[in-house]
């Protein structure tokens, strides 16, 4: 686990992997000084509604994780983000999960414990997904494309 300090005074420079659990209500922008290295951010367990499109700019980036937030929508930066081969958004509060906010290389979705009704079809657009967990949710139905 790392500290919101530690960011800011630059010591995590170079670092591949994030773990910040602050109780963070914005995306502190400092992590886009890593652009050059990091590789999996985990923001889990803080209290985040939205992502920057800033995010697009950690273009290392292969695995996030906003667990135990409170996002309502899963956020459409993620598709911007070229390596992001992971997504975990558990127990958050998302009930929207808008056509073009996956990857093009998804490979793990996981959106359990939210309030999602209806996925969109481009998920079924997604020939690297091997993993998609969606319990505890208020599914009826999977995408035709699927």
């Amino acid at each position: 686990m790392h500290t919101l300090s530690q960011l800011k005074s630059g010591d995590l420079i170079g670092t591949q992997r994030l773990s910040l659990s602050e109780n963070l209500t914005s995306f502190p922008l400092e992590i886009l000084t890593l652009a050059d290295s990091l590789e999996i951010l985990d923001l889990s367990n803080n209290q985040l509604t939205s992502l920057p499109k800033e995010l697009a700019k950690l273009t290392k980036l292969k695995i996030l994780f906003a667990s135990n937030n409170l996002f309502e929508t899963l956020p459409e930066v993620l598709s911007e983000c070229e390596n992001l081969e992971m997504v975990g958004f558990k127990s958050n509060k998302i009930n929207q999960v808008p056509e073009n906010a996956l990857p093009a290389n998804l490979r793990w979705l996981i959106l359990t414990d939210n309030q999602i009704e209806v996925l969109p079809d481009t998920l079924g657009e997604r020939p690297r997904l091997q993993k998609l967990a969606l319990a505890g949710n208020n599914l009826t139905e999977l995408p035709l494309t699927m």
